[in-house]
């Protein structure tokens, strides 16, 4: 893996903003404003590196399975989430409730040595307009003749296709909250409405605080009290149990089909890293990691359970005394070994590999100027060092809004 250096189009803020990627510019807390995209430069694959890491994408997914397993057991304590969620999350779990997709984050620096895994975003995971959608159109005008790790948009399809053949339902509600103000949660549920439509389903556009209970029909139902059988939400499960009608999601026969499934709870919780060095210590792909305390590791990085964006995360390594702001940590903590990102000319990447129905999918990059990714990191595009795809995937959702 190489970062190299490309000119801007000159055009390409214009042309994200086309995309969906309306969210790109972050002001800074000193009032600086910077972009999150940033295509002066790009990191180049191998194909030989490609498929190395998409087998460990697929093999952490199993193994990310039968972590999960041993969380919904009750060994590590209720990780946050309370005893009823524990137990819901295992029910879905032991149903198989079908999920669409998910987003590891590795560490990886193009050695030769193996990828590290940091954690699975595998409930709310965004940066996907900007994996999917940006990278793939800035490489048909950049770089043709190349090809990309990228086959996202295509993959989502074909799952919510099969989510419709297994269901038999047809009609999907798509959901977000309107507290999320960046426009990147609104443009993630426009985007994954028009992969669903285009995989088959009608899809209905509505914000988490319109849902509502019908008494009468004993079901959840949207602003014209139609029913809800089927609901995409951009909403963590964990908040959702925490929610006036939390207790209703406890009911599982007069609940939609959730996508994300309730299963996911137990993949997008920090507690996953620990159950895993628990059940594969010393695989060269994951670091040592512990609940509750950093237990024998003398070097570390502190992660709330129910951490997003680099919030209070705490790093305590030689040299490195950081305690990152933000309103998480009461429900818990994993502590991870420290492992520094690679350092590309003072740039620090963390590979996003997405992953639809167990298999790997595309891969985004995010780098930052520091050893934690947050909010004030930058998006840069990837190719691969091989012949060019033959087309680029097809969009519609800018009309779905």
């Amino acid at each position: 893996m190489r970062r190299l250096h490309s000119a801007p189009r000159p055009d390409w803020k214009q042309k994200i903003e086309e995309q969906g990627l309306v969210f790109s510019t972050t002001t800074m807390p000193d009032g600086r404003k910077i972009e999150y995209w940033n295509e002066s430069a790009y990191y180049e694959f191998t194909m030989d590196e490609v498929e190395t890491l998409e087998k460990t994408a697929e093999d952490m997914h199993l193994m990310c399975l039968e972590a999960a397993k041993y969380l919904a057991t009750g060994a590590m304590g209720d990780i946050g989430i309370g005893q009823q969620a524990l137990e819901l999350a295992g029910e879905s779990l032991l149903a198989a409730d079908m999920d669409i997709y998910g987003r590891f984050d590795f560490i990886y620096d193009g050695k030769g040595g193996p990828a590290k895994m940091l954690e699975y975003n595998a409930d709310t995971p965004t940066g996907l307009i900007e994996a999917s959608v940006a990278q793939w159109f800035w490489l048909q005008d950049v770089f043709p003749e190349k090809d990309q790790w990228n086959g996202i948009h295509e993959a989502l399809i074909r799952q919510w296709k099969k989510l419709q053949f297994r269901t038999g339902m047809s009609t999907l509600h798509v959901a977000h909250s309107e507290a999320e103000e960046s426009g990147e949660d609104w443009m993630t549920a426009a985007y994954m409405r028009d992969v669903a439509s285009q995989g088959g389903w009608t899809t209905i556009g509505i914000n988490m605080s319109d849902i509502g209970w019908d008494p009468n029909l004993n079901r959840f139902v949207d602003l014209d009290n139609f029913m809800i059988s089927t609901m995409f939400k951009l909403y963590p499960w964990e908040l959702m149990m925490k929610e006036p009608f939390g207790q209703r999601l406890l009911q599982r026969a007069h609940n939609p089909r959730w996508v994300e499934p309730a299963w996911k709870m137990l993949l997008s919780n920090k507690a996953l890293l620990a159950a895993l060095w628990h059940l594969y210590p010393d695989h060269p792909n994951l670091l040592p990691a512990y609940l509750g305390d950093p237990g024998p590791l003398k070097e570390w990085v502190a992660k709330p359970l129910h951490g997003r964006e680099g919030d209070n995360i705490r790093i305590h390594a030689p040299g490195i005394e950081i305690q990152q702001p933000g309103g998480y940590g009461r429900e818990g903590w994993c502590f991870q070994q420290y492992h520094s990102l690679p350092d590309f000319d003072g740039n620090h990447p963390v590979l996003g590999l997405w992953v639809v129905d167990g298999e790997s999918v595309g891969c985004g990059i995010r780098e930052s100027d520091g050893p934690i990714t947050d909010y004030f990191c930058r998006f840069v595009p990837n190719t691969i060092d091989s012949p060019a795809p033959v087309a680029p995937p097809a969009t519609s959702y800018g009309a779905a809004l």
